[in-house]
């Protein structure tokens, strides 16, 4: 069946059955809209989530804004993500700020790692925009300021730094500010000792929170490990990667993650199928099979990317290039409107 023909179904079915999908009241605001079809899966296979990486920094194949930026935020929630991933570093006096690197030296003005320095001197550093070595007016964000922003408006992919550990702080600011439903956190679960770790954390910061298990094709060869995540952790998404080598085949059933068992467990636990397109230079595609963002915008071969990954059962796609990915799934009938 087309995938432009489920789409109708999906949105005509329900005006039989008596509801219609996306907001159900003038009050909902749109991150309630965004955490309805995380949390059902099954209910929206006809709808392609798109999450930015490290907010909406890049376009074309090349890097705008900051990366982890206040102002990569607000482009994302522009152009209509479901979600932005950030990576969380600690100050020396234990204020978390937004941040990819333990340096500062790659993003912004500063020098030297970020948990030598007090909160108050990180906050004198101006970021960079990566590439062309622009100065902004910006400076790195504390978590709090990050998640302020993103209340109400989009979810939001806490990639700790520090370790999983320090996941249940992190959760906890998030909970006072009233947006613990907005919140995803995450941790590799390959081994058992990473699963046990990982169950551990997820009991501390509660069931509230939605836990995503992250798992490799390079570290297990069955499913095993991934059923026994889904099964303890009742996760609304797992990340999965379908590792490449440079001058392989490109994938051409999505890896162990995407075959027919695995979206048969997927619709089991009414759970999402993420899979991350992200650039790489040096290995393109490297998480995706080959098939990455370089092939979807630079070789301009967007179905090769977005829409296979979508035929093999992705429903949640974590990419560098957000406006390119929504504006050809939503051509191709991969994504149906969250307004009426």
């Amino acid at each position: 069946m087309p995938r432009t023909f489920r789409a109708f179904i999906l949105l005509v079915l329900p005006l039989f059955l008596g509801a219609v999908p996306g907001p159900a009241s003038a009050e909902e605001t749109r991150s309630d809209a965004i955490v309805e079809r995380f949390r059902d899966a099954n209910a929206w296979r006809g709808h392609v989530m798109v999450v930015a990486h490290r907010g909406g920094w890049m376009e074309d194949g090349e890097i705008r804004l900051a990366e982890n930026s206040l102002s990569a935020l607000e482009r994302a929630v522009e152009l209509g993500v479901e979600m932005i991933e950030v990576d969380v570093q600690v100050s020396r006096d234990g204020e978390f700020v937004v941040l990819h690197d333990t340096s500062l030296d790659r993003t912004t003005t500063c020098k030297g790692e970020a948990a030598d320095k007090p909160l108050a001197e990180i906050r004198q550093c101006r970021l960079v925009v990566e590439g062309t070595g622009e100065v902004t007016g910006e400076r790195v964000p504390t978590l709090r300021e990050l998640l302020s922003a993103a209340k109400d408006r989009v979810m939001v992919n806490l990639d700790s730094k520090l370790g999983i550990e320090n996941l249940t702080a992190m959760i906890a600011m998030a909970r006072e500010l009233g947006m613990a439903d907005q919140i995803v956190s995450k941790a590799y679960v390959d081994t058992p000792e990473k699963l046990a770790a990982a169950l551990e954390v997820h009991r501390a910061t509660g069931d509230d929170i939605q836990f995503m298990p992250q798992l490799s094709d390079e570290v297990v060869a069955d499913l095993a490990p991934f059923e026994a995540a889904v099964r303890e952790l009742t996760p609304e998404a797992a990340e999965l990667r379908n590792a490449y080598e440079t001058g392989e085949p490109l994938t051409a059933d999505g890896g162990l993650f995407f075959r027919a068992e695995s979206r048969a467990l997927a619709a089991r636990y009414d759970l999402h199928l993420w899979i991350n397109t992200l650039y790489d230079d040096t290995r393109n595609g490297m998480r995706s099979g080959g098939r990455g963002d370089e092939m979807a915008v630079r070789a301009d071969l967007p179905g090769e990317v977005w829409g296979f990954w979508a035929e093999q059962g992705a429903t949640m796609i974590q990419t560098d290039e957000p406006k390119a990915a929504i504006a050809w799934l939503e051509a191709n009938g991969y994504r149906i409107p969250y307004e009426d």
